[in-house]
């Protein structure tokens, strides 16, 4: 039997997308409407696309959406996956993982490094026993988004090298580094980034 993370969904967009070289485009689904006009935009393009909720998506709706959204992906012609953003608390990573998400953001980020690493760790372990991928969030970005603890108007804590070593250490499948970039609007001195780092 193959190893499942050569047929998860999200995994196999990312390697083509870093063996391509291009960019794949994570958009925000907010209901139905949202979940089949990207789905249909996609096919429309011939492109892999990433459909992401927030958790609110599964305490409001109880996982109907993404049930939803998973079945429509998986009638598609072009890869879809289905990815859970900012899931920070533990219980509803916990739901989460019974619902036909291919990846979900363990997002402890609100939490000191060392207890991060820990928690992300033991959730990454419980996600990948059930064949789902996982990223989570070294650093701090700064900015809001929709359900996610604000962080706006905090310094934000760039992501440095060995950090992401430790989050590697966690078996986590891809990293959100923070280097430069926030959450939201970048103002209007636009966006500063640190693509050395």
């Amino acid at each position: 039997m193959a190893n499942w993370r050569e047929t998860n969904k999200h995994l196999r967009i990312l390697r083509n997308a870093e063996a391509g070289q291009y960019g794949v485009i994570a958009a925000i689904a907010y209901n139905i409407e949202q979940v089949h006009g990207l789905i249909k935009a996609a096919k429309t393009a011939r492109s892999p696309l990433i459909i992401q909720f927030f958790p609110w998506a599964i305490e409001t709706f109880d996982g109907l959406l993404v049930r939803t959204a998973a079945e429509a992906a998986k009638r598609a012609d072009v890869p879809i996956s289905i990815h859970l953003d900012h899931a920070q608390s533990e219980d509803l990573i916990r739901r989460a993982a019974e619902l036909p998400f291919d990846s979900i953001m363990v997002d402890m980020s609100h939490y000191e490094k060392e207890v991060n690493l820990s928690k992300t760790a033991q959730w990454v372990r419980h996600c990948n026993e059930r064949q789902i991928a996982t990223e989570a969030e070294p650093g701090r970005i700064e900015g809001g988004e929709d359900g996610v603890m604000d962080t706006a108007g905090l310094e934000a804590c760039m992501t440095t090298a060995e950090e992401v070593d430790e989050f590697v250490a966690t078996g986590v499948d891809a990293l959100a580094p923070a280097f430069g970039n926030v959450h939201g609007e970048y103002g209007p001195q636009g966006p500063s980034l640190d693509f050395h780092r």
